[in-house]
């Protein structure tokens, strides 16, 4: 055993990871540096493949490109090498008798080893236009093997069949640095997932709103209905929360008027449970613009998921789900209240109802409630179990009691109705909006409400936050709120059917041992 196959890590070696080990060891016996510092690159693949001119193909474009070795095809005196770069692959020739003793470090290169080459554009025999070598130097050798991803085509049926994907789960989202090598549209998704956040960060910008950035560790939360993470500050010696929505704070600025709008896209932190929608860190986008109410609220996000719709698309507007569902994100959406909704899908009108007979209009629909629970929280339920499932395209859902949104403004024509709407896409919520409140008092009550829900066991029901409560005292101008999921919008937007699949990476138990 070398000193360097000692240093490695204890754990068992397969036999492809101690022939890597072997090589590297060969390869400073040989006096190359396995692990240089940098490597003037002149073109990516794509753009190096573009050098090779088809009316005078004889021309010898020089080029150096950089990439991760995909594959190797060794023929005696000759060899042909696939390297990956962000832009996609490209062929490199190797020919023994230009490159001398170089050539036989290639025999010590392994599929996942990172290496820069010099040379020039041509087309080989069969067609492929490839870098052929006229130097070349290993910039990272890769003691782990990669999963090596084969691809052929089916005579018969003309499709591509892929052989060895990494295709586990749980691997690719623990091992994310090698399902984005092994898997290209891996990295297609998580770059979309950069131009929808940069497209919501343009839209804002352009409409004059201000980008500020508000505590993570609260001292209360509040803004949700949620159970939050809990840390402690050793300094000050009292507990933190991390924070589950940005509300309360974004709204102390509408306030204090820093700007007429305000927008942060966050992470966000909620202890809960976890499904294919729901992780416990997530991305917010938040927004609140004064003097504005919900209904012009509604116009604007019609407008913003539209343009971050033809961005993702390049133009049609119309994204297409894994389910088959294609989803049409030009405007104008679907309006249709929370309580029109439960009957359109349960032929029950529940308008007016108090809470025993919710609970009982809730037995007949087949729902199983918590004891706890009270008339906002069974209609949520109602709405979560009968209704939500059947909004595929774009839909307003408007008009919440007030029992389910302690933040909202009461509707200025439906009493016992707040002024609130939830954007519905793909059969689940996406943004959430209120008329907010601004009335301290009213917000005092409520505040105490949820107080005496918390009390009969609601451990979502939201904390009573005198300072607030104060920055509502000095007064705060009408003003439109809106807050809305940017995974889940990335799951819309890219037709993935997880949040974990846009999560670069998400929160998993650890592994044993």
């Amino acid at each position: 055993m070398t000193e360097e196959q000692n240093q490695h890590h204890t754990e068992r070696l397969s036999d492809q990871e101690q022939e890597r080990l072997n090589s590297l060891a060969e390869l400073r016996a040989l006096g190359v540096d396995p692990y240089p510092y940098s490597f003037d690159r002149t073109h990516y693949s794509g753009a190096a493949r573009a050098l090779f001119s088809e009316e005078n193909p004889e021309t010898k474009a020089i080029a150096s490109v950089a990439g991760r070795i995909t594959a190797v095809r060794r023929m005696g005196k000759a060899s042909f090498v696939h390297i990956q770069d962000e832009d996609g692959k490209i062929q490199v020739y190797f020919k023994a008798d230009e490159l001398g003793d170089a050539y036989q470090t290639l025999k010590l290169l392994d599929i996942g080893d990172i290496i820069g080459v010099n040379g020039f554009i041509f087309r080989t025999r069969t067609g492929e236009i490839s870098l052929h070598t006229q130097t070349f130097v290993l910039l990272a050798k890769a003691l782990k093997p990669l999963p090596v991803v084969k691809e052929e085509i089916d005579e018969a049926t003309g499709e591509k069949i892929i052989h060895d994907a990494f295709s586990d789960k749980e691997l690719r989202y623990r091992r994310r640095y090698v399902d984005l090598i092994a898997n290209p549209h891996i990295r297609d998704v998580f770059r979309k997932r950069s131009k929808i956040i940069t497209t919501l960060r343009k839209f804002f910008d352009e409409r004059g709103y201000l980008e500020v950035e508000t505590p993570i560790l609260q001292p209360l939360y509040g803004g949700a209905y949620a159970r939050p993470f809990i840390t402690h500050h050793n300094a000050l010696d009292f507990d933190l929360y991390l924070r589950i929505a940005d509300e309360l704070y974004l709204k102390r600025l509408i306030v204090g008027g820093l700007a007429e709008g305000v927008y942060e896209i966050s992470k966000d932190f909620r202890n809960e449970g976890m499904d294919k929608n729901h992780s416990p860190e997530f991305t917010m986008a938040e927004i609140y613009v004064a003097y504005k109410d919900y209904n012009w609220m509604m116009d604007f996000v019609e407008q913003m998921f539209a343009e971050v719709a033809r961005v993702v698309t390049g133009g049609d507007m119309k994204v297409t789900q894994k389910n088959g569902n294609v989803i049409d994100f030009a405007p104008p959406y679907r309006r249709l209240t929370m309580f029109d909704s439960i009957k359109e899908y349960t032929g029950i009108n529940v308008s007016g109802m108090d809470e025993a007979a919710l609970r009982e209009a809730a037995k007949t629909m087949g729902i199983s409630l918590d004891p706890k629970a009270g008339s906002g929280k069974i209609i949520d339920e109602m709405f979560s179990e009968k209704v939500e499932a059947n909004l595929i395209q774009p839909t307003f859902i408007t008009d919440y009691p007030l029992s389910m949104s302690p933040l909202a403004k009461n509707h200025r024509t439906k009493a016992g109705l707040v002024e609130r709407f939830e954007l519905m896409i793909g059969g689940q919520e996406l943004a959430n909006c209120f008329s907010e409140l601004n009335d301290p008092l009213d917000q005092r009550a409520r505040f105490e409400e949820q107080a005496r829900l918390r009390d009969r066991g609601d451990d979502e029901a939201m904390q009573l936050d005198e300072d607030f409560l104060r920055s509502l005292e000095t007064g705060m101008p009408p003003t439109a709120g809106l807050g809305f999921g940017v995974d889940r919008l990335v799951m819309i937007m890219t037709g993935e059917d997880s949040i974990r699949d846009v999560v670069l990476f998400p929160a998993m138990r650890p592994e044993k041992g």
